[in-house]
């Protein structure tokens, strides 16, 4: 039989102590892109990030106060291709607001997955490159809306009214701030 002395038994059980906590906490620690992943909030029926944008379809869609033909209509949006923000999904219905945070509930066939943003700055230069030292193409004014193309961290290239171009993301509602798109 094998004996243990007390100062050994006592390493032993320090140690195991020891392995023990370091494996618990070595589960326990995520990478970097796991917490980030597990920071974004799914639509219960998409699977879709939450809030996510979007843009309405149709040039005329009833806001609902509620997910149904039921509630009440609070407002009509009235402008085809206004980017959306959806912040809910229940069945057939999105929850959405618009650049002024004026909002409700929405059928998803109004819906577009065509991305497009509203310019919030007046007179904005539409730049040939993503830089502020390069020539511009047009000045696009308050309030239009474009196509999204693409982004970096910094900057989107758009296509408003048949210009092309890139603007600073700051000045555009309709896209996220930490959105990259190819």
């Amino acid at each position: 039989m094998f004996s243990l002395g007390q100062n050994s038994l006592v390493g032993l059980v320090v140690a195991l102590l020891l392995a023990l906590t370091t494996s618990v906490t070595a589960q326990t620690e995520t990478a970097p892109s796991d917490v980030a992943a597990a920071k974004i909030k799914r639509g219960p029926v998409t699977n879709l990030p939450l809030p996510r944008y979007v843009s309405l379809k149709a040039s005329k869609a009833n806001v609902r106060r509620g997910p149904s033909r039921t509630h009440r209509i609070d407002w009509v949006f009235t402008r085809k291709s206004m980017p959306l923000q959806i912040t809910a999904e229940y069945g057939h219905w999105r929850r959405v607001r618009d650049i002024d945070g004026a909002g409700g509930w929405v059928h998803y066939s109004l819906l577009s997955g065509v991305r497009t943003v509203i310019i919030q700055t007046d007179m904005l230069p539409l730049a040939v490159r993503p830089t502020e030292a390069t020539s511009t193409t047009a000045h696009l004014e308050l309030g239009v809306i474009a196509k999204l193309e693409e982004c970096t961290l910094d900057w989107c290239r758009l296509n408003a009214g048949g210009y092309k171009g890139w603007v600073q993301k700051t000045s555009l509602w309709g896209v996220s701030a930490e959105e990259i798109r190819d």
